[in-house]
C-alpha cells in the first residue's frame, strides 16, 4: 500500500450527492476507498459515477436535521474513514435573525458533527484500530462573514471540535482534521459567480486568481484520510488559492 492509497478502506461521506461531497466521494474511491455516500436527498448519481470509473460505492440516506441520524451507524458497520461535508447556510441581517433558523444550522453543521464524530470514535477505540475523521471547516471558522451568523458560529464550532477531539483522541488511534475550503465552484456559489461585480471582488482577493474546483478539496480529502497524513493532527487546512493570507 502506497502513502496515499486507500486500498481496503471503508468511507462514509455526508453530503455527498453534490458538490463538494460528490467530488469527495469520488475522489475517495478513485484511491481505492469503498465508499457510502449519504445525504437527505439520493446519492445514486455520485454511486453511478464511482461505478463507472471502477470504484465501490453505496447509496445512504442519511438527514442530519436528526443531528443523531448516524450514531447508530457505525456499529452496524466497520468504517474506517468519516468525512463530515453536509451542512446547511440561512442567510437574514443579524438583527431579523430567527431562532429557527439559527437551531437549524446549528443542529446539521456543529451538533450533528460532533455526535456522529463520537460515535465513529467510540467504534474505532472499540476495535481496537485507526480511524480518520476529516471534517469540513470554512473561511468563516476564521472569519465572519456577512448576514450568516449561525452559519458562522457553526462553522468557528467544526474548527474547534476538531481540535479538542484531537487533543483527546490522537493518541488513540483517531486522526481528527479538518478542511477549510476557499470560493469553490459549486451551486452553492453560482449566483456569486453570475454576478460580474460580485465575482471579480472575490477574485481580485484570491492570489491563484481563480475560484477553487470541488477537487482541489477532494484530492485534500484523500491526503487526510490515507496513511500519509498519519502525523497530522488537529489541523485545519485552508484550501482557498491564498485566500486567507491575502
Amino acid at each position: 500500500m502506497t502513502a496515499f492509497s486507500l486500498d481496503g478502506r471503508t468511507a462514509l461521506v455526508t453530503g455527498a450527492n453534490t458538490g463538494i461531497g460528490r467530488a469527495i466521494a469520488v475522489a475517495l474511491a478513485g484511491a481505492g476507498a469503498r465508499v457510502l455516500c449519504a445525504g437527505r436527498r439520493s446519492c445514486e448519481a455520485t454511486v453511478a459515477e464511482i461505478a463507472d470509473a471502477g470504484g465501490a460505492a453505496e447509496d445512504m440516506r442519511l438527514d442530519f436535521s436528526d443531528p443523531m441520524a448516524a450514531t447508530g451507524l457505525f456499529a452496524e458497520r466497520e468504517i474506517d474513514i468519516l468525512v463530515n461535508n453536509a451542512g446547511i447556510i440561512r442567510r437574514e441581517e443579524s438583527v431579523d435573525f430567527s431562532e429557527a433558523d439559527w437551531d437549524e444550522v446549528m443542529d446539521v453543521n456543529a451538533k450533528a458533527v460532533f455526535f456522529t464524530c463520537q460515535a465513529f470514535a467510540r467504534a474505532v477505540m472499540a476495535r481496537g484500530g485507526a480511524g480518520k475523521i476529516v471534517n469540513i471547516a470554512s473561511l468563516l471558522s476564521f472569519q465572519g462573514g456577512i448576514r450568516v451568523p449561525s452559519y458562522t458560529a457553526s462553522k468557528h464550532a467544526v474548527a474547534g471540535l476538531t481540535k479538542v477531539l484531537c487533543n483527546e483522541w490522537a493518541g488513540q488511534g483517531v486522526n481528527v482534521n479538518a478542511i477549510a475550503p476557499g470560493y469553490i465552484a459549486t451551486n452553492n456559489t453560482e449566483a456569486l459567480r453570475s454576478d460580474p461585480e460580485r465575482s471579480k471582488a472575490i477574485l481580485d482577493r484570491i492570489p491563484a486568481g481563480r475560484w477553487g474546483a470541488a477537487e482541489d478539496i477532494a484530492q485534500t480529502a484523500v491526503y487526510l484520510s490515507a496513511p500519509a497524513s498519519d502525523y497530522v493532527h488537529g489541523a485545519v487546512i485552508n484550501v482557498d488559492g491564498g485566500w486567507l493570507a491575502r
